[in-house]
């Protein structure tokens, strides 16, 4: 069967596809979906196809200031913040099991909000509703009485675990339920009150989270939800009414972000951009390198913060690194991302497209040797409008290249060479830390003790030993450009606690 009968297929169920939202006129404020404020719309755009499927309010100020106003007197004076932990765990787990009853739908919606492969986005609901659960299991933190004794004696210190108030929970585009949803269950489970504003090319799949949230009981305005362009963001980050923001997006934004939190002393999480290593040891397996190659260095065609896309191989085994990652991009089938084997879909939207070759372009100019890839993609069965990049992988890259300096964001990846002459890895330590970013990275070897004595030298947030995943309970944070504050595992949810110590004489 051909690559344009598959998407052709795929294509059909597209058009036959219920999805729950399309077009739609309302936002989420205080308990119940309303009217947006004004006239305006913003359109959702399939990325495989380049048509319009969908359409949501682009908000206003108003509405911005209804959602802030639910959410504040929700916190005020609602009953939110004054359940005890576990009762609010208690609604955690409800809408763990909402959302997974929701599956198909969140899938679906995902995928044709940013072209992410159903491969990938049949997973959202099951690790959505995962991180629900995880931080319901938190709430006996919360509840453990904090007694600490005077270091000379003479009294004691109780110290208070409070919820901060009022977030703004700003989402990106490639993974717009998961990157919400490690906001708000620890904002959730620790009190506080939120309104969640998505990218705008991607607002119609947390409108299923919204459905879950309210079929769990949630009580009105402790969740919130608008719509519209980087403007209402930026309206809602400089809300009076807002106590802290978190925000995963770009790290030319999060830079604005940080400077409007600072000239106001606000709480913020920032989760941003990575260019992030693979050291490849001299002993390593490259066989089992190939089957965690794709999810490690281009997950989700490579539109994920952490993937390690600079591949930094030996010396003495740089050919044949360069062999094994090129068959193994190549054979990765790109198509329709309704197509349930497709691995590599298309970019999500069109300015990222045109970012995308823009970089592919420069390797080319700056000498790189694309050995598999290093165009746009042509497809045929209806696809021809999408927005596709042949996954790339560019070999002889230099460290001043601009490819592998810069944040790509896209299907492609940059193999390094590094001296190993005498089996020594510093340079390809100096390699990986000589960079602005530090969220992610790599390091495979046969011998565990010494990757793990390189994955301590390496100047980032998170490392992975032979494979890459985030863990619930473990703390996800970036260094340098790529952010700041934590996400994930009791350092998450401290990130929405406020404190508050009360001395006393015993």
């Amino acid at each position: 069967m051909t690559a344009a009968t598959h998407n052709s297929r795929a294509l059909a169920l597209r058009a036959a596809l219920q999805l729950p939202y399309t077009h739609v006129d309302n936002i989420f404020v205080d308990g119940a979906w309303r009217s947006a404020g004004g006239t305006g719309r913003n359109p959702v755009t399939d990325p495989a196809t380049g048509e319009v499927w969908g359409s949501v309010p682009d908000g206003t100020a108003a509405d911005v200031d209804s959602a802030v106003e639910s959410a504040r007197t929700a916190f005020d004076g609602g009953e939110w913040p004054r359940l005890a932990p576990s009762d609010r765990a208690a609604y955690l787990l409800r809408i763990a099991e909402e959302v997974e009853k929701r599956a198909g739908e969140l899938s679906l919606t995902n995928t044709r909000e940013n072209g992410s492969p159903v491969s990938e986005s049949a997973g959202a609901a099951a690790n959505a509703a995962g991180i629900f659960r995880y931080f319901a299991g938190l709430a006996g933190y919360l509840e453990r009485e904090d007694v600490r004794a005077f270091p000379r004696g003479g009294g004691e210190s109780v110290v208070r675990r409070e919820p901060i108030g009022v977030c703004a929970l700003i989402a990106p585009w490639n993974f717009p339920i998961n990157l919400v949803v490690i906001k708000l269950a620890p904002a959730l489970l620790a009190g506080c009150t939120v309104v969640i504003k998505p990218a705008s090319p991607t607002p119609l799949s947390l409108r299923v989270i919204i459905d879950a949230i309210a079929a769990a009981g949630v009580p009105a305005g402790v969740v919130n939800l608008v719509t519209g362009s980087g403007r209402l963001g930026d309206a809602l980050v400089k809300h009076p009414g807002v106590d802290k923001v978190a925000f995963t997006g770009s790290t030319p934004v999060g830079r604005k972000i940080a400077a409007a939190c600072g000239e106001l002393l606000r709480p913020v999480t920032l989760e941003l951009g990575g260019k992030s290593s693979a050291i490849v040891l001299p002993d390593a397996d490259l066989e089992e390198m190939s089957k965690v190659l794709i999810r490690s260095s281009m997950r989700n065609t490579g539109q994920t913060c952490y993937i390690s896309t600079r591949i930094l191989a030996p010396a003495s085994r740089y050919e044949e690194v360069v062999a094994m990652v090129t068959s193994t991009i190549a054979a990765g089938k790109q198509g329709d991302p309704l197509d349930p084997d497709t691995v590599f879909g298309p970019c999500a939207t069109e300015s990222q497209y045109r970012t995308v070759l823009e970089f592919v372009e420069s390797g080319l100019a700056e000498g790189a040797r694309a050995t598999t890839g290093g165009r746009r993609a042509a497809l045929g069965g209806g696809l021809e409008g999408g927005y596709f990049v042949e996954p790339t992988v560019f070999a002889d890259v230099t460290p001043d290249m601009r490819i592998s300096r810069e944040e790509i964001f896209g299907p492609v990846i940059c193999i390094l060479k590094y001296n190993d002459a005498g089996g020594s890895v510093d340079e390809a330590v100096a390699l990986a830390n000589n960079t602005e970013f530090g969220l992610g990275g790599l390091v495979f070897g046969r011998d565990q003790e010494a990757a793990l004595a390189v994955a301590d030298r390496m100047d980032t947030g998170s490392v992975g030993i032979n494979f890459f995943a985030s863990n619930h309970a473990a703390p996800f944070g970036g260094r340098h450009d790529s952010g700041l504050g934590t996400e994930y595992g009791v350092e998450g949810l401290t990130a929405y606690l406020s404190y508050k110590s009360i001395h006393r004489k015993v």
